[in-house]
């Protein structure tokens, strides 16, 4: 609701190539940024890599509209993963059209944006749990019996990059966990095939 009934934007487009970062944690708001076609994720970006994934959007799309909306800094970063078109609007335009909505309308349009806030918050506060750790309980979650000796094996039945969405992580990011597993002795496997070579390492490591 809050994508629908914000304001039209009557400025230029701009074509913006894949892998660009859109906006950037910590930076307040200057512009409220339309997607207009293209896919954009967002999450944690360190060293220039999206290492933590919370979501991705198509245009047509708002892109941290709350953050525009409420004067704050961006709590999360946006990144082009394809070719993208956007527009730019400056906030204190942006705002002006947000006043001339009905006082109801814009006073529903605040709140909603105050709670999508609070819960961006709160879902990148949970990132603290790291990857690796991530991964291991989805492991121990997903493993079923390989064999009669009480072997566990978890087969993977979505794409890795499905998997790294539901763990809020890169994919590039889902393929240095898996081996740092394999590495640690943990996992073994490849393919569409995990043997837990170490439950009970994994679950030390998951903190379950």
């Amino acid at each position: 609701m809050l994508n629908r009934v914000l304001p039209s934007i009557p400025t230029p487009a701009e074509d913006v190539a894949a892998g660009t970062v859109l906006l950037r944690r910590g930076q307040v708001a200057s512009k409220a940024l339309h997607l207009i076609s293209g896919r954009v994720a967002f999450g944690v970006i360190e060293n220039g890599v999206l290492v933590h994934q919370l979501g991705a959007v198509e245009g047509p799309f708002w892109l941290e509209a709350a953050a525009a909306m409420l004067g704050l800094a961006h709590a999360v970063d946006a990144l082009a993963e394809s070719p993208v078109t956007i527009q730019a609007l400056p906030l204190s335009q942006f705002k002006n059209q947000l006043k001339h909505l009905p006082e109801p309308v814009h006073t529903l349009m605040l709140d909603l944006a105050k709670a999508q806030r609070q819960q961006i918050e709160v879902a990148v506060s949970r990132l603290a749990k790291d990857a690796d750790a991530r991964f291991a309980e989805w492991l121990l979650r997903h493993a079923e019996p390989a064999d009669s000796q009480g072997s566990m094996a978890v087969i993977l039945k979505e794409r890795k990059r499905l998997i790294a969405a539901q763990l809020g992580i890169a994919p590039e990011t889902f393929s240095r966990v898996l081996k740092h597993l394999r590495d640690r002795k943990l996992i073994s496997g490849g393919g569409r095939v995990l043997n837990l070579l170490d439950p009970t390492g994994l679950q030390s490591l998951a903190g379950i």
